[in-house]
């Protein structure tokens, strides 16, 4: 099912049109996402990657089930509601959904944290402005929740998580740290590739192949670093960052590299979730603010 079916047939009781524009906008990222390929390890429309309990079907009925979530952080965004109290109840409500959509396979909970949290930073600067561009999305999310997150992040070191638990074992910092930063790896890395990729004339798919290798090559990503430790967060960002160097997705042959790097990822069992993740903000964010500055 598509999004845009989604939206069209879901009940969402007194959600206001705008929350469910930009809660259709979330879940159609995480489809662009899933559908990019190749992607080193990851599930797509071929399949399941490094991922024995996960597959397409599983992953889309784990999208559409947020969609309700979604809306319902973007009103909470849009009435500048309190992270502790608001906020992150509706995360783990969100959770909760994806779970009973999965059978209890962890399929998204970090486009949870991460995307639920820039929805509510869309929404509550849309409120605010007719015109929105990334920087000013970042900005709205620090000014209103970064004191928020910064206690939440301090809190990691004692969450029970894969991310806390790569950074009791490595000493790097995971989503928690990322989002009290106002999300560098989206705003500052994410967001620039996938423009500069879209310029450059590169298809969808391959703009989202191009900005996720970018990704690859500047993140600890904490799925990576939980399955292989500090050796294969090396293996992924030098494996992209030769991709890249050697043309990325603007060489001839860049679907037949990248699909080989796949099966070695496949190989190795790992998996650059978070950057994933990270993709399907990066497209959220691009999407949203291009659409309102037009």
């Amino acid at each position: 099912m598509s999004p845009d079916t989604i939206v069209s047939t879901a009940r969402l009781p007194g959600a206001a049109a705008s929350d469910l524009a930009l809660a259709r906008a979330a879940v159609a990222a995480l489809y662009d996402e899933l559908r990019a390929y190749p992607k080193p390890g990851l599930v797509s429309t071929i399949d399941s990657g490094a991922h024995a309990d996960m597959d397409y079907a599983l992953m889309c009925r784990s999208a559409d089930s947020l969609l309700q979530p979604f809306a319902s952080l973007a009103a909470a965004g849009r009435a500048s509601a309190s992270f502790e109290a608001a906020l992150m109840p509706l995360g783990i409500e969100a959770e909760g959904r994806m779970l009973a959509a999965t059978g209890g396979v962890n399929t998204h909970r970090g486009a949870i944290f991460s995307l639920g949290l820039v929805v509510a930073a869309m929404a509550h600067a849309a409120d605010r402005f007719s015109a929105l561009s990334p920087a000013m999305v970042r900005a709205g999310l620090r000014r209103q929740w970064g004191a928020a997150l910064e206690r939440h992040a301090l809190r990691g070191a004692t969450a029970s998580s894969h991310g806390a638990d790569v950074r009791r074992r490595t000493g790097l910092d995971g989503a928690r740290r990322e989002a009290a930063l106002g999300f560098p790896s989206i705003f500052e890395v994410g967001v620039p590739a996938y423009s500069r990729a879209l310029a450059s004339g590169l298809d969808d798919n391959a703009a989202c192949i191009q900005t996720l290798f970018v990704l690859m090559e500047a993140v600890d990503d904490t799925t990576v670093l939980y399955r292989g430790g500090v050796d294969a967060g090396l293996f992924v960002r030098r494996a992209a960052g030769d991709f890249l160097a050697h043309g990325g997705c603007n060489r001839g042959d860049w679907q037949a590299e990248a699909e080989r790097l796949h099966h070695a990822f496949v190989a190795r069992n790992l998996s650059p979730g978070g950057c994933a993740d990270l993709l399907a903000v990066t497209i959220f964010v691009v999407r949203c603010c291009t659409t309102t500055m037009r």
